[in-house]
């Protein structure tokens, strides 16, 4: 229920921009706000992103930085904004003009592509299940009448649907800020999603076990309105590329990500 009415409003905040002809679009159509790189994430989501009031954007986490180091060589002050995953990766906020970019491990899927423009991948991922070490639950095959807890709106989410026992529940959260203290309570039996996550999890939390991880051949990209920002697109692979080449991203990375994961 929350994720529909969470998606509704934001349904209701693209149409009411829509309707009164108002767009937040510079006059150079490089970014909503110049002097700005507006993008917009799902909060928390560790360690991709997350709130942190010590940081000037009030955030933190993988993505963040990565796109905060862009946004320097450009010149750029970042803001972050935090959104509603599923009206993010349909491209719904991006539209409306709320963000120039969504920044939020957004997979690269040819159904996402025919809404929405990415920049050149910058992670790869992979799946896996996160479940009590008590449990006894080895993987997927052990949960015939469990209940396996997913984000709505992603990969991870439509890997479940796939590959689950069918008499398996599948319930669907808005954010990892729902799905991970739902499994500490004891709500869902476990957590299917990104791997990187669930590490993240287990550093937290050593109770818990990884017991199966998939290989998805998934990559992770920045995302933009179809057809709006050309120009900031290349720039931004531009400045990508350059922070791989002198070791800035590969620095980000290493702070990030100690245990798991791919890049």
């Amino acid at each position: 229920m929350r994720r529909r009415l969470t998606l509704a409003l934001a349904l209701t905040a693209a149409a009411t921009v829509a309707l009164s002809g108002c767009t937040s679009t510079a006059s150079d159509g490089y970014t909503i706000k110049q002097g700005q790189l507006t993008t917009c994430a799902d909060v928390p989501y560790p360690p991709f992103e997350d709130f942190d009031s010590s940081t000037e954007s009030g955030f933190t986490g993988f993505d963040v930085e990565i796109v905060g180091a862009i946004a320097e060589r450009l010149n750029l002050e970042l803001v972050v904004r935090d959104v509603d995953f599923d009206a993010l990766q349909s491209g719904i906020v991006l539209a409306a003009g709320e963000c120039d970019m969504g920044s939020s491990a957004i997979t690269i899927t040819e159904a996402r592509q025919a809404n929405l423009d990415f920049a050149d991948p910058y992670y790869d991922s992979l799946q896996s299940l996160l479940v009590p070490k008590a449990s006894g639950i080895t993987g997927l095959a052990d949960l015939e009448n469990g209940v396996i807890g997913v984000q709505a709106g992603t990969t991870g989410r439509n890997y479940a649907f796939e590959h689950a026992p069918k008499s398996a529940q599948l319930k669907e959260f808005p954010s990892d800020g729902e799905l991970w203290p739902a499994l500490q309570a004891g709500q869902i039996d476990a957590i299917l999603q990104d791997l990187p996550v669930n590490n993240f999890h287990l550093q937290a939390d050593s109770s818990y076990v990884i017991v199966e991880q998939y290989n998805t051949d998934e990559q992770y990209g920045f995302a933009f309105a179809k057809g709006e920002r050309t120009k900031l697109i290349a720039d931004i692979n531009a400045q990508l590329a350059a922070i791989r080449a002198d070791g800035t991203y590969q620095r980000i990375y290493d702070k990030w990500f100690t245990t798991g994961g791919n890049s």
